[in-house]
């Protein structure tokens, strides 16, 4: 079945004439938000792995993206993916040795690095673009809201200005951006997704990745959510929010993906989580009995972040 918004699936059939396959690394990366340089601790939602808790860390960089390859037929394609912690968190040489030594193969097509706002500088946007003369380079940036309440709540360590500080250099050389959501955040209500995705629309992102909020086990929510302050959303409630997203989101944002993951055996709550395709057709089910598809509420912004309001903050960030 054909969803009613712009899947990755899709978006690579239009863009390579089939369909990629993932290979995800673990490229040994830390976190400002870990390490102390803006805090420790990392986001209260955020496991000890980075939201790499499937990766073998013990295998090398080039180990990993070799495990994936030799088993891949001769006219496959693949996204290269630092996924977890921030993998442009590190001096310009060794980001350039570590891409190079998983970018071993003419089969990979794309590279997608996962990464923080405050870890993109000239210097970094550069490097990626230089990359993007024989890859399609994605940059992955984990917002999770627009909102600075819930962003120092859930102790994200940058702020809102911050963010589109870095879409504003990754756009102005030509890199697509994906953004993570997460719907279900601590006190947050719909009025906060609505102005997320306002945001999000304003800066002309090219891509989203719709995540649910879970518990995972030895984390600082699952600490709040033991002691009584905190409960997720029920599965309806995502499910409701997420068609919200998708009918207010820019028809052109390719839609990554729609739910989140976690490995059974870290999950604390909610159990729902793990019914990935259950939730997937009921978002299809509502989107289609109403007639709806991505972007049919979507109004185009009267002003762009991508013009006025992010020169305006670069100005700001390079006078003081």
């Amino acid at each position: 079945m054909k969803h009613p918004y712009y899947t990755m699936n899709t978006y690579m059939h239009e863009r390579f004439g089939q369909k990629m396959r993932k290979i995800c690394i673990d490229g040994g990366f830390t976190c400002p938000n870990r390490d102390g340089r803006c805090g420790t601790g990392g986001c209260t939602f955020c496991g000890e792995r980075g939201a790499g808790e499937q990766l073998d860390a013990s295998k090398s960089i080039r180990q990993q993206a070799e495990a994936m390859l030799q088993k891949a037929a001769p006219d496959s394609a693949w996204i290269l993916y630092f996924q977890n912690f921030t993998n442009t968190y590190a001096p310009l040489d060794v980001l350039r040795q570590r891409y190079d030594q998983a970018l071993i193969d003419d089969r990979i097509k794309v590279l997608d690095i996962g990464t923080r706002p405050d870890c993109i500088t000239e210097e970094i946007a550069d490097l990626l673009a230089e990359y993007a003369q024989k890859y399609e380079v994605w940059t992955e940036l984990g917002l999770q809201t627009a909102n600075d309440r819930t962003a120092k709540a859930i102790n994200r360590g940058y702020d809102l200005e911050c963010f589109l500080r870095a879409v504003n250099l990754l756009k102005s050389r030509g890199l697509p951006v994906i953004v993570h959501i997460i719907l279900g955040l601590p006190n947050e209500t719909l009025d906060d997704i609505r102005h997320t995705i306002a945001v999000l629309n304003q800066c002309g992102i090219d891509g989203i990745k719709i995540h649910s909020l879970f518990i995972m086990k030895d984390t600082q929510l699952a600490e709040q959510y033991l002691r009584g302050e905190f409960a997720p959303i029920s599965m309806q409630t995502y499910i409701d929010w997420t068609v919200e997203v998708l009918t207010h989101i820019s028809p052109d944002t390719v839609v990554h993906r729609i739910t989140g993951n976690c490995l059974r055996d870290r999950l604390l709550a909610p159990d729902w989580i793990l019914q990935r395709d259950l939730m997937i057709c009921s978002v299809d089910r509502i989107m289609l009995r109403n007639g709806w598809v991505q972007g049919c509420f979507y109004e185009k912004p009267s002003v762009s972040y991508g013009t006025e309001k992010l020169e305006m903050i670069c100005r700001k960030d390079a006078d003081t």
